[in-house]
């Protein structure tokens, strides 16, 4: 009898350790947090519950950009066939830096054609296979790299690329042999990349929300099922609003949209590894929400928001881009870049019980970059598998 409630004492214990904890899941050795800080790329080392280590900045040349579009992933990380690279977009000399995640040096660059360029608002990357991409918003074209050993690139060719009303290109992401773009007009398009160049299928069009707010929402970032069914699209809105396309059909339909009041803008989103939980960056509102998805539908429900993350005005200025706090399950919350001088890198926490969910910042958040003086992007290595 004494033994059980022991156990008992001891299970009750754990659990509520767990739950103080927001159940973080443990990182590897191996794991980082990476970020681009333009220009430089920094990768800190994740410790016990979620905590962050500055490991190493890398220099990738260039003198900076505190500015673009959130939409515009400025890092992409490649984990397969043996490499296992970071590529980061240096936004002042429109350059793309491929680094040697187990050396943490650079193993090669490249630029695009004379006239692409993305000083303004910054370069985007995506990658396929052995392609990466890369949106150039003062050019408006998209550059196509082709992935060579020890993280270098060649660059093969770039296309000129516009919204319907001539919006500049924001957001990309890939699945398979189709890559889906954003433009800043509240356009979105599907190009077949099969054969490495970006071709158009047709079909280009106004997301719902764009035309139901008349011009005062737009699609900014975009996360794409693992079987390739549904893109989603995060907006920039005075709003929370999400956008869902099936894109099943190889392209692009008329969005379906979940809106609400509770914050401001949901210009990042990304789903969790299992696909249950989609998380929002209210990147003006200071908060982050997840909301469940189903993939098999497509449909959002539900789910929860943090209260307001530490520092705005303060510290910082903006929420903008996003990480996962662990490669598995429904992420265990995320990491979120803030955009300040200098800049730092927040957790937040998720625990979910049945149909409801928490989400909490965590202590010791925010981490600190004092390498960016306006960060936007960062990513984690390993990278989610999809």
């Amino acid at each position: 009898m004494q033994h059980t409630l022991n156990y008992r004492l001891l299970r009750a214990v754990t659990l509520l350790a767990c739950v103080l904890a927001a159940c973080l899941p443990a990182a590897s050795a191996t794991s980082y947090v990476i970020t681009n800080d333009d220009p430089g790329v920094s990768f800190y080392g994740v410790g016990p519950k979620g905590t962050l280590t500055l490991q190493q900045q890398v220099q990738i040349g260039g003198f900076g950009n505190v500015a673009g579009f959130f939409g515009a992933n400025r890092l992409s990380v490649l984990d397969s066939g043996g490499k296992q690279c970071v590529y980061a977009s240096v936004s002042s000399t429109s350059n793309i830096v491929g680094i040697a995640i187990s050396t943490m040096t650079v193993g090669g660059s490249a630029t695009g054609s004379p006239t692409d360029a993305g000083t303004t608002n910054g370069i985007g990357l995506a990658l396929s296979g052995q392609y990466l991409y890369a949106s150039f918003t003062d050019s408006n074209t998209i550059g196509s790299f082709s992935i060579q050993s020890g993280c270098g690139l060649t660059f093969i060719n770039d296309v000129s690329v516009s919204g319907l009303a001539g919006g500049v290109i924001n957001g990309m992401a890939i699945h398979g042999s189709m890559l889906i773009a954003t433009y800043t007009d509240g356009s979105i398009q599907s190009f077949d990349i099969s054969a490495g160049s970006p071709v158009s299928n047709g079909g280009e069009q106004y997301s719902t929300a764009t035309l139901n707010s008349m011009d005062a929402t737009y699609p900014n970032s975009i996360d794409i099922t693992s079987d390739g069914h549904y893109a989603i699209f995060g907006d920039t809105s005075t709003s929370v609003v999400v956008e869902v396309s099936d894109i099943s059909s190889g392209k692009v339909t008329p969005t379906v949209v979940s809106s609400g009041k509770s914050s401001i803008s949901s210009s990042n989103v990304m789903l969790s590894p299992d696909e249950t939980v989609l998380y929002v960056i209210n990147t003006q509102g200071a908060t982050v929400t997840a909301f469940f998805f189903n993939p098999a539908t497509g449909v959002l429900s539900g789910g929860c928001q943090s209260a307001t993350v530490s520092g705005q005005s303060a510290d910082w200025s903006y929420l903008a881009g996003l990480g996962l706090a662990s490669e598995t399950g429904n992420g265990g919350g995320v990491y979120v870049a803030e955009f300040g001088a200098p800049s730092a890198i927040a957790l937040v926490s998720l625990a979910v019980s049945g149909q409801t969910c928490s989400m909490q910042e965590v202590n010791g958040s925010p981490f600190a970059d004092p390498n960016s003086q306006g960060l936007l992007s960062i990513s984690t290595f390993p990278p989610r598998s999809f």
